[in-house]
């Protein structure tokens, strides 16, 4: 016969077994549950972390444009600015960009009208493409007379005269340096008026000849003549054949000025002048009929219109 003691521990056994599945229950669904939530976890975090740099690639991409200053027509000298290590091309051929993404380009007087700008941002590979559509141009016909005949159609025996003088001109301009000079807002080298533009057909004596490709500014003989933007001389000729006295200055990147029929120049080569620096005077010397500077810009070979970058008094 079962006494009253056995009954009592046989229940109270039988009950610390069930409360000991039960924890043991309880501690395996928690267990799974928590293994589920680390893998869980696991598994978005890579996706949360790919999206949050492509989502950073692709505001880069779509946001970021080249800032240009300059107008879309034909003779303009274009200025642009974009982050550092970007790379930048105009018809597919690459432009020089400076360690803080300055660049420039230009177009020359009888420039295409369409073009395509693209560039690439750093750490990106996409390729993004602005079209451009430049202002066509019509150019005045300039009809000179008493301009001496030897600057018209100049003898045999001063032609290497004039070979030296172009090599001379093209080597100064040829110059390239990541000086920024460029990108201030450039000055009138001079005061006087304005007796000649940019792309205006020639006619020298009743022959015609190559267009003009500068600003002419008229006053007399001795009027200053000052640094339009800061740079670097990088010639300095008294005595050039068809320019007289010849100066030209380095902006940086391609970017020159030309002065020329000076009567003095008052800067040597290699010389840094600030911008509204006394640089030489107006002259008489070259090819002229009467004293007066001509001013001109250029973007390496190409011919650029300086009226575009000032303001022209009326």
């Amino acid at each position: 016969m079962l006494k009253y003691s056995d009954v009592k521990y046989t229940l109270t056994f039988n009950r610390f077994v069930n409360v000991a599945k039960l924890i043991w229950g309880c501690t395996s669904i928690l267990f799974s549950l928590s293994i589920i939530s680390l893998n869980t976890n696991a598994s978005e975090l890579t996706p949360i972390k790919k999206a949050s740099k492509a989502q950073s690639s692709l505001t880069q991409d779509v946001k970021v444009e080249p800032l240009l200053n300059g107008k879309f027509t034909q003779g303009s000298l274009i200025r642009g600015k974009l982050p550092a290590n970007s790379t930048v091309f105009l018809n597919g051929l690459a432009l020089d960009v400076n360690r803080s993404g300055d660049f420039v380009f230009g177009f020359g007087r009888d420039a295409s009208l369409e073009h395509q700008l693209s560039w690439q941002l750093p750490e990106s590979e996409q390729t993004h493409v602005m079209p451009i559509t430049l202002q066509k141009r019509e150019y005045k016909v300039q009809k000179i007379e008493g301009v001496a005949q030897k600057y018209v159609s100049p003898p045999t025996s001063v032609l290497e005269r004039i070979s030296i003088d172009n090599r001379a001109l093209s080597k100064a301009r040829a110059k390239k340096t990541d000086d920024t000079y460029f990108s201030q807002d450039f000055i009138l080298p001079a005061q006087g008026r304005i007796s000649g533009v940019y792309g205006s057909q020639r006619v020298f004596n009743g022959e015609p000849r190559r267009p003009h490709f500068g600003l002419d500014i008229a006053n007399k003989t001795g009027t200053a003549v000052v640094a339009p933007a800061s740079g670097t001389v990088t010639l300095a000729v008294p005595d050039m054949y068809y320019s007289g006295g010849t100066l030209i200055v380095d902006h940086g990147m391609g970017v020159s000025s030309t002065f020329i029929h000076l009567s003095k120049i008052h800067v040597q080569e290699g010389q840094f002048i600030s911008q509204g620096e006394l640089i030489a005077e107006i002259g008489a010397t070259g090819r002229v009929t009467g004293p007066h500077l001509d001013w001109r810009i250029n973007w390496f070979k190409e011919r650029l219109d300086p009226a575009l970058l000032v303001e022209l008094p009326e």
